[in-house]
């Protein structure tokens, strides 16, 4: 039978109610106007007739299968311009190679092509990935940007000790526990003093990049800047120099790059301490992390905990720090009064026990 619009006991947001082709439907259209209530009538009913004659691989949207994808825990952050760009009757069907370059230059068309393989490419085919497996298309296959291979960015033990000295007390403390931890900046903000262990120089970060909590460690060079100034006892570990805690939800929503609650602090420490801010020297939030992992690495050699430590789920990226320090810098590091050798390891810390800030 064809669908009918209902309210409840006659107000409010009219609801769709009917079988169309064998399929019930029960949907609230979202408006109380029954004008409105009626062209969402006519559509959903005509995409049900539809669905059933063609099947679902020929009429399922791309909104539709974002919204599964969604709801199975995917990541949104870059989804909203893409769900805007498409709309909600773009087929899935219709998503190719010609439009996402399409949607690309659209959507970025001064980006670099990193930034595309990123914000565009990387949700694009999580969507379809999913929606293939769940019989909804055919398996597709996008195309990548080729993106120009770069030197990774980390500091010396020596670059480090110039930009430290410029930090301000609370940018000490997080700058502090990345350098320890490789904790990217979102991971650091979102630290609660539940999960902060400095009697053991440990602390579980439940908020990372892939979703899946990790134990890090840091070495007693770290726990001291991270007690640069007093600790809250409750909260986030890590708060502005107002004392308020980092609004990293809103970073996150905006789809600003991960280090723009720091920005300003750390771009004001870095223009101190003469590191650049362009160009291939360029030194940003994230170069903290490249530091860590291979200072890391050039005092374990364990690479199996640089994996586990770092939270990397494949071994490519975290491989390139296996290869690009000097063989003097384990020795550096320690005259800087940086140890990772026990830190490093996943068994009891040698070092005192830190004390805990009140």
């Amino acid at each position: 039978m064809p669908l009918k619009l209902t309210q409840r006991n006659g107000t409010g947001n009219f609801y769709l109610r009917g079988n169309v082709a064998g399929s019930n439907i029960y949907r609230s259209t979202g408006t109380s106007d029954r004008a409105a209530a009626e062209a969402i009538r006519i559509r959903t009913e005509a995409q049900a007739l539809k669905r059933a004659s063609l099947g679902i691989k020929a009429t399922v949207t791309f909104a539709e299968a974002a919204l599964n994808y969604l709801n199975s825990g995917g990541e949104g952050r870059f989804l909203p311009p893409i769900l805007n760009h498409f709309g909600p009757t773009t087929r899935l069907a219709d998503i190719g190679n010609a439009a996402v370059n399409r949607a690309a230059a659209a959507l970025y068309p001064n980006a670099q092509p990193a930034t595309i393989n990123r914000q565009l490419i990387t949700p694009i085919s999580a969507i379809l990935t999913m929606a293939a497996e769940d019989g909804l298309c055919h398996p597709v296959r996008l195309r990548r940007r080729a993106v120009a291979t770069k030197v990774t960015r980390w500091l010396t033990p020596e670059e480090f000790e110039a930009f430290a000295a410029e930090f301000t007390p609370h940018l000490e403390q997080i700058i502090g526990f990345m350098i320890g931890t490789g904790a990217r900046v979102s991971e650091t903000l979102n630290l609660q003093t539940s999960t902060l262990y400095l009697a053991t120089g440990q602390a579980l970060l439940t908020k990372t990049k892939n979703g899946q909590p990790r134990m890090v460690r840091f070495p007693a060079r770290a726990a001291r800047m991270m007690q640069a100034r007093e600790l809250p006892q409750t909260g986030p570990v890590f708060l502005t120099d107002h004392g308020e805690a980092y609004r990293t939800d809103r970073i996150a929503a905006s789809g600003k790059r991960d280090g723009a609650s720091i920005k300003t602090a750390f771009n004001r420490a870095r223009a101190a301490a003469g590191l650049a801010s362009k160009g291939p020297d360029k030194v940003t939030p994230h170069t903290i992390r490249h530091t860590w992992a291979t200072w890391h690495y050039a005092q374990n050699r364990d690479f199996g905990a640089l994996l586990d430590l770092g939270g990397w789920s494949t071994a490519d990226v975290a491989n390139i720090y296996r290869k690009i320090a000097p063989d003097d810098l384990a020795e550096r590091l320690l005259a800087h009064g940086w140890d990772y050798r026990t830190a490093g390891r996943l068994d009891a810390l040698s070092a005192p026990a830190l004390r805990a800030v009140k």
